[in-house]
């Protein structure tokens, strides 16, 4: 790792500012709405647009109906960092900015580089890894390559946003030599090394100041000891005060055009409470952005390559499919992979997740993707016409059903398909009618003056007699009528939270029995009272009749019996890893467990697929015939596993450990204690923490099996005028292709084992590869109160396939 500390870009165009009235210059540093920033025609600023991006551009909408466009929906950043590959990530994140530059998006918010500290973190899928350095490496390349395409990444959540329970209030304690070792680095990195255009500050606070409020941390060191030349933007609601913000750092208040700068700011500027010199710098940094993202009046943004973007998307639905494979991980295999599909006549695919494939994690992210394909197709496509390809859910984890069946869902007023919503007075009048379609399953509706009642209602045609069942989603007071049966409950939040309402919709599944033919269904809401936006936000999904559980898992069993190999995908999705909320357990969700041992009773030739985005619980592990861990892998994600299961080579290795047990986890909590939390682990974060513990981890950080065999022999480690210099040979001793990745790590005097260098390596079959790698001064270094340093004495270069499989050693003296 390479740092350097020279500033980044070019100033703006500061002479132009002083002609400008304050007031026109204070309302270009707060959103014109929840997407968009202001124009400033007097220096030529074009209004930014900025967007979700951390598994592909959204755009500028939220919720998965006709307003969002559809998208490229890359694999989740937990599986790109299972690559470990950073010229694949700079791919990918080339892809993405040439994605966003065709919709006309400036700034993309991404990527994400909190840590993963607890594997119960609700956005674990979102973020890269436990490691920083491996974070730092592949946020880099991502940053670069949508950079090269002219549109602005946002490194976020500046810092210490590793948990979502109150993430809005939480107070992150973190010592100094830990931030500074793990929570910073990866922001470090992207500011000194990819240059990146925009910094995103946190909800949290970090000892004792709010990010939006911490000058140390967005002003002495992002910006005067790191040479940060771009935007700080708010996370959405982030910025609760006027003075202090802005002195502190930050330049962009987001959303828009409410929030507490505007009239406040400019009066403190009057007043002298802010120097208008630090507007002026806010505006300068913004019209830098518009000037490198092109929104600025005559401002150009370079091709990065012969072509353009066009070039680069053309091969889009390739190269996702690629990552996909690049980034799952075979963590066991008795041999049954890849599958002989000569040997093949029936395959089994049972599993909620092989029904219902797990693409993406839930929340701010979330993609609605341009394409994709379910695992049934995927799996039948590559095996063939010959192979029979059954499916059977075989569990029902799920309590958020599907969507309305598009076809037979219908608005009763426009006899078009979809829903019909009314919002009604005390006294039943309309003050405002809507039809909707049926994506997505809820809607946000704003509530106008004396609004007391949301009506939703659709006339749906059932195409089977049995118990149906109806999810409602929303707070407040419910009634659902179906066929003329009313059923009253309420779903109330203890503390109203916009944010958290819009990405975790509470939900309740209403049943009843119906014949086959036509129903009205009605729903009427009366919205919680003390929510912060006058917004009510009402959903509805649906399930057809099914088998009940017992029945459901006993016929998973004798698909699997018949058959002569079986594929159980298990797993969570988004309704189970989403934003705004931590998980609760690392158990797999409803009886997939029992579904597991009771598959593999029934058929040894088992291959479980897992479908997540963070680690579960696995009791069964060693039961199944191989198991490969498959994230959530983007739109691409089931030709990727269909792939892999008939040979494709699995390029993963776990960028996070997996622990046996809950109670293994070296941090497990999440839930902020007296409004903290308290990092006391310090930098024992992650692997680096099991052996104090004096526990072995399920599968280790790093760990991942390959489709050949290999071996590393003759490590060498020299001095170097600048670091170490490591090489070593890698052989691929087996009798096919493939690919391993090799990972360097330091024993230090005092300090825990550390990853500081890793390399791909692709090879034909017996074909050894000498792999040099070097490790520079810094990335050796500590931090201490004298700044960083080499820990002098006797350290141990180690080399390996994993954190756990370190066959190669070399001691060093330094310092």
């Amino acid at each position: 790792m390479t740092v350097t500390s020279e500033p980044t870009g070019a100033p703006g165009p500061t002479a132009a500012l002083h002609t400008v009235p304050l007031e026109d210059k204070v309302r270009t540093l707060t959103g014109a709405d929840a997407w968009s920033t202001h124009p400033l025609p007097a220096v030529g600023l074009k209004p930014l647009i900025l967007s979700d991006g951390p598994v592909g551009p959204r755009g500028p909408a939220f919720g998965g109906g006709a307003d969002q466009p559809p998208s490229l929906l890359f694999p989740s950043p937990s599986s790109m960092a299972a690559t470990w590959d950073n010229d694949a990530v700079f791919e990918a994140g080339s892809l993405m900015g040439a994605k966003a530059a065709e919709m006309g998006i400036h700034v993309l918010l991404a990527p994400t580089v909190n840590l993963h500290r607890s594997p119960l973190g609700g956005r674990h899928f979102e973020c890269y890894s436990e490691d920083p350095l491996l974070t730092a490496r592949i946020a880099a390349r991502l940053i670069e390559g949508v950079q090269s395409h002219g549109v602005a990444a946002t490194i976020k959540h500046f810092v210490g946003n590793d948990s979502e329970t109150d993430r809005m209030s939480y107070d992150a304690r973190i010592d100094e030599k830990a931030l500074r070792e793990v929570y910073l680095l990866p922001f470090e990195v992207a500011v000194r090394e990819a240059r990146v255009w925009a910094v995103m500050a946190a909800y949290n606070g970090v000892n004792g100041a709010r990010m939006t409020e911490s000058r140390r941390l967005l002003t002495e060191v992002l910006k005067d000891e790191w040479g940060f030349d771009g935007v700080v933007v708010s996370d959405w609601e982030a910025t609760r005060s006027t003075a202090a913000s802005a002195l502190a750092g930050l330049d962009l208040v987001m959303p828009g055009p409410n929030g507490p700068w505007g009239e406040q700011l400019t009066a403190a500027v009057r007043d002298g409470s802010v120097p208008e010199s630090v507007v002026d710098d806010k505006l300068d940094r913004l019209v830098r952005l518009a000037t490198r993202t092109g929104a600025l009046e005559g401002a150009t943004v370079p091709a990065p390559r012969p072509g353009g973007p066009a070039d680069v998307l053309a091969e889009a639905r390739d190269r996702l499919k690629a990552l996909a494979i690049r980034g799952s991980v075979l963590l066991r295999n008795d041999g049954v992979l890849p599958l002989d599909t000569h040997d093949l006549h029936k395959v089994a695919l049972i599993g909620p997740n092989a029904v219902k494939f797990a693409v993406q994690g839930g929340g701010s992210a979330n993609v609605k993707p341009e394409h994709e394909t379910t695992l049934g197709d995927a799996l039948s496509a590559v095996l063939g016409r010959e192979v029979e390809v059954t499916m059977t859910a075989g569990a029902f984890p799920h309590q958020v059903l599907g969507m309305l069946p598009q076809d037979r869902a219908v608005d009763p007023v426009s006899n078009d398909a979809g829903v019909f919503l009314s919002v009604v007075d005390a006294d039943g009048k309309s003050l405002g009618d809507e039809h909707k379609p049926v994506e997505p399953f809820h809607f946000p509706i704003l509530l106008p003056p004396g609004a007391e009642e949301v009506v939703l209602r659709t006339r749906l045609t059932l195409d089977r007699s049995g118990v149906h069942r109806l999810s409602v989603l929303g707070i407040g007071q419910f009634a659902v009528t179906v066929g003329g049966h009313t059923e009253i409950f309420e779903q109330l939040m203890e503390e109203p939270d916009f944010a958290r309402l819009l990405l975790h919709t509470p939900s309740t599944a209403v049943p009843f029995a119906a014949e086959a033919g036509e129903v009205e269904v009605t729903v009427r809401l009366r919205p919680q009272a003390g929510l912060p936006h006058p917004v009510a936000l009402l959903g509805i999904g649906y399930e057809a009749p099914r088998r009940d559980d017992d029945a459901e898992l006993a016929a998973a069993v004798e698909a699997a019996r018949t058959a002569d190999a079986v594929v159980l995908v298990v797993g969570t999705g988004d309704e189970f890893e989403r934003e705004s909320v931590d998980r609760s357990t690392l158990a797999l969700p409803g009886r997939q467990d029992e579904l597991v041992d009771a598959v593999c009773a029934a058929n040894p030739r088992t291959v479980v697929v897992v479908n997540a985005g963070a680690p579960v619980l696995m009791p069964w592990i060693d039961r199944p015939a191989a198991v490969l861990w498959a994230w959530f892998p983007g739109q691409e994600g089931a030709e990727a596993v269909a792939d892999i299961l008939t040979g494709a080579e699995p390029g993963g290795r776990l960028p996070t450990t997996f622990p046996a047990a809950e109670t293994d986890s070296p941090v497990l909590a999440t839930e902020p204690v007296d409004g903290a939390i308290d990092y006391a682990e310090g930098s024992l974060l992650g692997y680096r923490a099991y052996p104090n513990r004096g526990t072995r981890p399920l599968f280790p950080f790093g760990h991942g099996l390959s489709y050949t065999e290999w071996a590393y022999r003759d490590l060498q480690v020299t001095r170097g005028e600048l670091g170490v210099d490591v090489s070593f040979e890698v052989q691929n001793s087996g009798d096919r292709a493939g690919r391993d990745v090799a990972q360097v790590y330091l024993e230090s005097p005092g300090e825990p084992l550390r990853l500081v260098g890793y390399a791909c390596v692709d090879a034909a079959a017996g074909v050894s590869t000498r792999v040099a790698l070097d490790v520079d001064d810094r990335t050796l270094s500590r931090w201490s109160d004298h700044g960083w340093a080499i820990t002098p004495g006797l350290h141990r270069i180690r080399v390996g396939r994993s954190s756990a499989d370190l066959p190669l050693t070399a001691e060093l003296r330094l310092g």
